[in-house]
């Protein structure tokens, strides 16, 4: 492994959508939604490109009155990749319950979200991530403290 190896890729990909006509309401959205993000990407004040992501759709969620996952969802589909830590826990549940399933399942992963799943693989992502769950346990010492 060369010392230059972790420039080949990048972690972050802005979506670039497609030109389409603005007839369509669904297009209006999308781009809405784009340029929102796009906008308050540039201003977030923090140097992690992760943390400007998640901060940015946490704001057009909030601005439009959406889901945070909906938002993900739809910056995943006009060409967002970015690592696991840059996008909403609910895009990632739903991502992780997507990804497992077959192509002809319903609910299966689009083209866009395999996308995403190998740019992860890419960057090297944990490929069992979507394994890991929390589990809160009440042990019961929780309320006494010992001392060494």
């Amino acid at each position: 492994m060369k010392a230059n190896d972790n420039l080949l890729t990048d972690r972050v990909v802005l979506p670039i959508p497609e030109i389409r006509e603005m007839n369509n309401p669904d297009a209006r959205h999308e781009m809405e939604i784009y340029t929102r993000f796009m906008r308050h990407l540039r201003i977030v004040a923090n140097s992690r490109m992760e943390i400007k992501i998640l901060t940015s759709i946490q704001f057009v969620a909030d601005m439009m009155d959406l889901p945070d996952s909906q938002v993900a969802k739809i910056l995943v589909d006009l060409g967002l990749r970015a690592p696991r830590i840059a996008l909403p826990s609910d895009y990632l549940d739903h991502a992780d319950a997507s990804l497992m399933r077959d192509d002809w399942e319903v609910g299966a992963a689009n083209l866009a979200l395999k996308s995403l799943q190998s740019h992860w693989a890419r960057i090297g992502e944990d490929r069992f991530a979507a394994f890991r769950r929390f589990y809160p346990t009440l042990a019961e010492n929780i309320f006494s403290r010992e001392t060494v």
